[in-house]
This record gives structure tokens, sequence and C-alpha cells, in this order.
């Protein structure tokens, strides 16, 4: 027969449950770690006091100023409350509910100092506040779920990625003063869910009653059943879920104690949050070996400089680059690019650059992404080739508008390319990613790294009196034929230029495009830009090619010793 005090426990239980704010539930305290009692299950307990509801609760001799019979006395702690760039609500101090909580879970209040309590009651091993660890926040509020905060339609329609309120389950609620909370997410009284939560956050069940992500439906974060290995670091140490999809926005964030404050990010350094998984134990492909080539977009140079509320446009922008510059793991997906330059479902969702140099809320092309930081808010600071005409900006480089460019904003300018391979064709258009790519075809595509100069997919020699072979321009021979070329049948001197005098293609030709803010298409075309390393004035001073008419053009220059003055070039091909 259950003794007499425990059936009052059990009676002033079912009083608390309905008094504290949020669902009533038909779980029990008994075998939770909130009994702190003798009986109570965890390691933190009393070693003296037997019943269990006193820790928060008494039916007399409690707090008038609140409405919860409340049986301890406010913490006299100022908080750091959660705060963030991409923030719309207004966080202060913990109120109601929340700073309830925090008279345990701040480390600031004694667990056994209770008002109807003439001494504090002791613990076991002699433990007067919540030992350190993830459920002792502290009074650094900044790395935890923001709370007390004002949840209404208002701020649903400021943030389109919430969901409006009024649509809320019944489990999750807020206040009488329509505040967010700790018991929105947390019923204090029941585990059954685990982690006291008010309902399975199972394929984040709870996270998306109030956050609606762009995409996150179809996002691979929360549709694979990719596993752990078991080898690395546990990508999921805090959760029992065994799969991608299950932990849903556990896998890069939590709700408290925080590695990245801003975001809730599970890890401080950006990159550690997707390198978790993304190096072979969870996902199939390893972007941690690509990062540690000589070439490459190193994420791991740079700490706390990315911010998802960067503007572009009107730059000063620090100079960095991190994994969520070009992939929003709200949306990113499996499927392939529609076709060259468009996005694919791995960059799908991520911010841009247009072509007229605005600012677009997702790329619908690879080249807009790049444009952020090769645009113009450039992060390069000079150029590996010392061009007569220098141009560190991308945009302006690709412009249709240009007296030639290679076609990755547009179409060429020029319809008679008898080089090309199948299956290009003189309409076709190409990506960045065609050029700047992993060296190993086999392995994960993008520009994370490369073995090649200039994060290129295959080499591209630039340097004076090279070797032509297959190799030395093998980037140029994916597009174009070497047999073709070698033939003269673009250019009747192309095989005495690279074969006999040894100049690489990049002497005369700069691969991005010539802007028609700085040439034009009498001098710049078929892609002419000299290297002046390489490419010399004549004993005039002129350095520069004349197109006289279709197929046809003139040089007026030196080099490796020859006065062009002119020569007569007949001119076939133009990008």
């Amino acid at each position: 027969m259950m003794p007499k005090r425990y059936k009052i426990g059990l009676v002033f239980l079912a009083l608390g449950s309905l008094l504290i704010p949020g669902p009533v539930s038909s779980g029990s305290i008994l075998d939770t770690k909130h009994n702190l009692s003798v009986s109570g299950p965890g390691p933190v307990k009393s070693t003296t006091e037997s019943e269990i509801c006193v820790f928060c609760h008494a039916p007399h001799n409690t707090r008038r100023d609140i409405p919860y019979l409340w049986n301890k006395s406010d913490t006299t702690a100022s908080y750091t409350p959660y705060q963030s760039t991409t923030l719309h609500a207004a966080v202060g101090q913990p109120t109601g509910a929340s700073k309830l909580c925090l008279s345990c879970h701040d480390g600031t209040v004694a667990l056994g100092a209770l008002l109807t309590r003439p001494a504090e009651i002791p613990f076991a091993g002699g433990v007067r506040f919540l030992p350190a660890g993830r459920t002792n926040l502290g009074t650094d509020l900044s790395d935890d779920h923001p709370v007390s905060l004002v949840y209404d339609s208002a701020l649903a329609s400021s943030n389109l990625e919430l969901n409006d309120p009024l649509a809320l389950p019944p489990q999750v609620r807020l206040d009488q003063n329509k505040e967010l909370q700790c018991t929105a997410c947390h019923d204090s009284h029941d585990n059954s869910n685990g982690k006291f939560l008010v309902m399975p956050n199972q394929y984040s069940g709870l996270c998306t009653t109030c956050h609606n992500k762009d995409g996150w439906a179809l996002t691979s974060h929360s549709t694979s059943s990719k596993i752990w290995n078991g080898a690395g670091a546990n990508p999921w140490p805090n959760s029992t879920y065994p799969t991608v999809a299950e932990n849903g926005c556990g896998n890069c964030h939590v709700s408290h104690s925080a590695g990245g404050h801003q975001r809730l990010m599970n890890y401080a350094i950006d990159e550690d949050n997707c390198l978790v998984c993304h190096t072979g134990n969870v996902a199939t492909q390893n972007i941690g070996n690509e990062l540690a080539k000589p070439y490459g977009h190193f994420v791991q140079n740079y700490m706390g400089q990315h911010n998802p509320v960067e503007n572009f446009v009107l730059g000063g922008v620090p100079k960095h680059v991190e994994c969520a510059d070009c992939h929003n793991s709200h949306q990113s997906n499996a499927t392939p690019s529609p076709g060259a330059p468009m996005v694919s479902g791995a960059i799908t969702g991520v911010t841009g650059i247009d072509a007229s140099g605005q600012a677009v809320k997702y790329a619908q092309n690879q080249q807009e992404i790049c444009y952020k930081c090769h645009g113009d808010n450039n992060v390069s600071t000079g150029l590996s080739i010392t061009r007569q005409i220098a141009q560190l900006n991308t945009r302006l480089e690709f412009d249709p508008a240009n007296p030639a460019f290679h076609p990755v904003a547009g179409i060429g300018v020029n319809q008679y390319v008898p080089s090309l391979l199948p299956p290009y064709t003189t309409t076709s258009r190409i990506g960045c990613t065609d050029c700047h790519n992993n060296d190993n075809a086999s392995g994960p595509k993008g520009p994370h790294g490369s073995t090649n100069a200039y994060l290129l997919a295959k080499n591209y020699t630039t340097a004076d009196n090279a070797t032509e072979s297959p190799l030395a321009y093998e980037v140029c021979y994916t597009c174009h034929s070497r047999a073709s070329l070698l033939a003269n049948q673009s250019f009747k001197a192309h095989n005495s230029h690279i074969v006999a005098y040894r100049a690489p293609c990049s002497a005369c030709h700069d691969a991005h495009g010539v802007s028609n803010t700085q040439g034009n298409p009498v001098n710049n075309a078929a892609l002419i830009n000299f290297d002046l390393n390489i490419v010399l004035p004549d004993g005039q001073g002129r350095r520069y090619f004349e197109k006289t008419g279709p197929g046809s053009g003139k040089c007026y220059l030196n080099c490796h010793g020859a006065t062009h003055d002119p020569l007569n070039v007949p001119l076939k091909s133009t990008y």
C-alpha cells in the first residue's frame, strides 16, 4: 500500500501540473531526474527529503508574486541573452516560467534552498548546485535558444521562415503574454519524449512546429537515411537517433550550450559542423581530404567571418570562405543541374549576385554564387598573369556584351569554332565548375580543392617555353580538339605558336573574357589579352592585335624575339 506522504505528493503533483504553463501530461515525474527526493532515479538527489514536489512547489507559505505555488527564491543574477544577426525578435532578461526553470538550471541557487524548509536540504555527495554540464545553463544564455520573447503573428510576418503561432500544435504553448518560454518545448513533469520535451523531435518534429525553413522538406538533411559508420567523432553525441533524417536540425544545431552561439551551431568553428559528417563517415564523399590539397577554398583558414546577412553589393564584407557561402544546408540535395551553368541541388538556395551586380536571394546559375567573392566585392588582390588589360572582376569578364568571353553568362560571340568537341556546340554554355573543380574525377564534385593551380580540374600550363603535350593544356583540350588546334583549323599559326615557339595558350588568350569597359571587338576578339611577361612591344612601342574583318587580323608586337610588324593573322574563331 502506498504511504500517505506519497499519496499527498501525487495529489500535489497533479495540482502543480495544472498550475505550470504548458500542456498537461499523463507522464509521471517519479521516474525522472526532476524527482530530487531520496527516491529519485538520478545521481542528483536528496539524502533526507522524501517529498517530490516540494523542490518546486508547496501548498502554503510560498511566493505570492507568481501563481504557481512556487517554493524557491529567484536568482539575483543578470543574464546574457541570445543574440544573432539573423534574430528578428527582441530578447531581454528571462521572465515567467523560464525564470523559474533557471532557479535551478542557472547554477546560482542551491537545489535544496526552499522557502518552506528552515534549512537547506542536503544532497548526495555534498552537491548543492546543479553540476556542470549541458543542463547547467549558467547566466550566459547566448548559447541557448532564446526565451521570453514575444512570438506573435507580427514576428512571423517579419521572419517568413517562422510559422504563425496561431498554427502551433496543442503541445507547444506560449504563455499568457504570448511569450515563448522554456515550457513551449519542455514539460518538467513528463520525460516520456526524452529531455522533458513536449513532443518527440525525431525528424525535427518539434523544431519545425515553429521553424519553417525554405526547402527543408526536400533537403538531404531531412531525407537522408545515412548512418554514422563509427569512425571519427560521433556526429550525434546527444542523440539516440541513428540517421541523418531523424536527427534533422540536430545534425548542425543544438538548443542549449551550443558551441557556436549565433544560430546555435554544434561547433564554434563553422566548417566543423559540416565536416563531422562530410569526411566519409556519414556522407559518402570526404570533403576534408579536398581541403588539404594545395589549391582550394580553404574554409579552415577563417573563423567567425561569415554572416548570413552579409551584403556583397554594399561591400565591406571581410575576406573569407566558409561552407555556407556556397551551400545552403537547409536546401541542398542530390538533384543534378538541369544543365550548365544552372545550379545543382548541392548549391541550391544560396545567395548570389546576378549579371547586373544586384543581389539575388537564391542564385539560379553557378557564376552568381562565384560573383559574391570574385565580382565587384573581389577577394583577390592581384592577377596571377600580368595582363595588358587587368581585370579582377569576373562578373565583368563574363558579360555577354564583351568582345570575347567563355560562354558562361551567355552564348559565345562567334558561331564558327571548329575545334569544339562533342557534345559542345557554338550554342552551348558552360559553368564555372567545368574548369574549376576537383582534379580527381571520381572524388566529390565542386571547387573544394585541387592539385592543379587556379583550382582547375585539369592542368593548365601558363609558363613560357612550355613543351606542348596533352597534359600541358589538358583543361583546354577538354572542350577543344587538340588535333584540330594543332592542324591550324581555327588559326593558321596555332601549331607554330604552341609547338615550335612553345608559347602557352595564356600568352595570348585570357580564359574568362575581356570586359567591354576596357576592351573592344577590334583589339580583343578571340579572348586576346596578352601576357605582358611574354608578349613585348615592337620597335615602335606597339603591342596589340587588330581584327581587320571576318576571319582576318594583324598583330603588332614582339614575341620570342620575332617582330610582328604586322603578320597577317587569318582569324577563324572567336569566343
